[in-house]
């Protein structure tokens, strides 16, 4: 099924391969100061790269990212590339893809192609290994090397972030399946996966797709990935869901800017707030999904939790955010409409504001609950 897999692009494989290229590009420039200073490189870890190529000649990931590795200079002189791939005509293929690709010796380091497990013992590598600031894509076809360990050990040290694919459909079904419980339990851990058997019987799809999330969202943060962010894939016909891309970093920073970049590759928004998922279907289906109305909820939300406090809108996105679809720009909108309403008070410490601006100097006073 690995091999079917590269016989077709499908649209969202592209979503999925963007979300990766963006971040990336984004994560760099953020990194790359520091790293300079440190005189360390950045690194882009691929430990399921596949061939390179699917077999309409479209590139996937890797070569997308060598590309604009290649395009950027300061990029080209810092960022070491890994790929790994368990399959050694995989990793031949892809090795020819890169030789191909103009421009790749301009690249400082030139990119490194392994063959080989991602196994327990790739496990014990990135936990007790420091590595350089690192961004880490990890898309294995199945559940089968998916490992919370491996998370962990990609992210654990300054400027590490990582991405991984969540075979939704494949572990849904696995987790009541004695015959791959080895692979359920090695990750979520025993413990929660035992949990999920008692809890998901009778459930209905939607609490059991939460339930899995959640559960899953508890064992990253528990192993140090503090901020975990979703991205869902639905079927063809929108009905289900068919897998989902994971973010996990120990920055709020990083965490802010995938979000940004999930939105816009979001199928659809709501009042201005994006579903962060990708559904064929959205366009065909528009009612289902502006019925829940989320700046309202907002709205209600945010004088209620900050009511008699004062914070600037950086501070407000970052202590109510997380966990939520809300973007920056949700928060900054709603704080205007606030302001118009006289509902907040809005002031700066310098005494100069722009209106409608709420750059790091002003703050906003909610009134105090009634």
């Amino acid at each position: 099924m690995s091999k079917k897999f590269f016989d077709e692009r499908t649209d969202q494989s592209e979503v999925k391969a963007r979300i990766v290229q963006k971040y990336l590009f984004v994560w760099a420039n953020v990194v790359m100061g520091a790293a300079e200073r440190m005189g360390t490189p950045i690194a882009y870890i691929d430990l399921y790269a596949g061939p390179g190529r699917y077999k309409d000649g479209a590139a996937s990931t890797p070569l997308l990212i060598l590309e604009q590795a290649i395009a950027n200079p300061r990029i080209a002189k810092m960022l070491v590339t890994y790929f790994n791939d368990g399959d050694s005509d995989k990793t031949q293929t892809l090795q020819e893809e890169i030789a191909k690709l103009p421009g790749i010796s301009s690249l400082k380091h030139a990119p490194t192609v392994t063959c080989g497990p991602v196994d327990q013992e790739a496990e014990v590598y990135f936990n007790k290994t420091k590595l350089v600031p690192s961004f880490s894509f990890i898309d294995p076809f199945g559940y089968k090397g998916l490992s919370l360990k491996i998370v962990n050990g990609v992210i654990k040290d300054w400027g590490c972030d990582c991405v991984f694919f969540f075979n939704y459909n494949r572990v849904n079904a696995g987790i009541s399946n004695p015959a791959v419980s080895g692979h359920i339990d090695a990750l979520f851990t025993k413990g929660r996966a035992d949990r999920l058997r008692e809890m998901l019987p009778g459930k209905s799809p939607e609490l059991r797709e939460a339930l899995i999330l959640e559960e899953l969202a508890a064992e990253i943060k528990a192993l140090g990935g503090k901020f975990v962010l979703p991205f869902t894939f639905k079927n063809s016909k929108g009905t289900r869901t068919s897998h989902k891309l994971i973010f996990v970093s120990k920055s709020f920073k990083g965490y802010g800017i995938m979000k940004d970049i999930m939105a816009k590759e979001s199928s659809t928004t709501d009042q201005g707030v994006p579903s962060l998922t990708y559904s064929p279907a959205d366009a065909d289906m528009p009612l289902l999904f502006s019925l829940q109305r989320p700046i309202d909820a907002l709205r209600g939300d945010l004088l209620k939790s900050f009511a008699g406090k004062e914070a600037s809108l950086d501070q407000i996105y970052e202590r109510h955010s997380v966990d939520t679809p809300y973007i920056r720009k949700n928060y900054s909108d709603l704080l205007t409409d606030l302001e118009n309403e006289k509902l907040i008070e809005v002031f700066s410490t310098t005494g100069k504001r722009r209106k409608g601006t709420f750059p790091e100097h002003v703050h906003v006073r909610f009134p105090k609950d009634k």
